[in-house]
Order: structure tokens, then sequence, then C-alpha cells
């Protein structure tokens, strides 16, 4: 999951203790997050500063209405930080990792929610790692 650190960073985050992912309004991303459950695991990633993942979330919430926008097509999950990485994983290191070739923020970089495989998950982690 994306978001613009200085619109909502991990920071903020930890603030809360729980946020509202919200504002979603691509189709694509929209689907990802009516697929996760609650419980599932998820990386923050800051987009345009930093271009990194910088933390793990858990959903803590499953899909309701997102009233931010149009409620009726879009909507929310609700998720809690989980850990931060010990160092953040850049996205130019992400690219040169060949396990990551096709990773959907790689190949869809206008997705703000995206899946990614045990493998990829994996990947991450060990890149994450101190």
């Amino acid at each position: 999951m994306k978001s613009e650190p200085d619109a909502y960073g991990w920071d903020d985050l930890i603030a809360e203790g729980e946020g509202t992912w919200d504002g979603v309004k691509n189709a694509q991303a929209s689907n990802n997050m009516k697929a996760m459950k609650k419980g599932d695991e998820v990386f923050f990633y800051h987009s345009r500063q930093g271009l990194e993942v910088v933390g793990i979330m858990e959903v803590s919430e499953e899909q309701s209405p997102d009233v931010t926008t149009d409620p009726d097509r879009w909507v929310v999950v609700k998720v809690k930080p989980v850990r931060k990485l010990s160092k953040p994983v850049p996205l130019k290191a992400m690219k040169q990792n060949p396990t990551l070739a096709n990773l959907a923020i790689l190949r869809q970089t206008r997705l703000s929610v995206a899946p990614v495989t045990a493998e990829e998950w994996d990947a991450i982690l060990a890149m994450g790692a101190a």
C-alpha cells in the first residue's frame, strides 16, 4: 500500500495506532483492497518522497464504504502498524532484485494498492533486515 509521507506516512500511522486507508479511486487498487482479509499483513510504501518500503501493517478491519469519495463505488480498510523495517527498502534496490522482476508496483507504477506474492514478500523482508 502506497502513500505520500507528507500526506500520510508511517509516523502518522504510528501516532494514530490504527489508520483508515481511504481515497483510493482506481478500480484495480480498490479490488485489491476488497480482497484483503482481517489479519493480512501488507507493506507500507512511501511514494513520491522516499520511494521505499518502510514498514509492515496488518489489516484490522475489512472493506467498508469510502465516505470520503463515492461510497457506492470505493472502499476503505483499516490498518494497524506491525513493525518498522530495520532498514527501508528503496525502489531502486527492488528494481535491481531479479526476484522482484514481476512485482506489481514495478510494472504498474501508478497502482497504489498492489498484490505481493509470498516469494516477493520474503525478498523484500530480507532486503529490509538489518
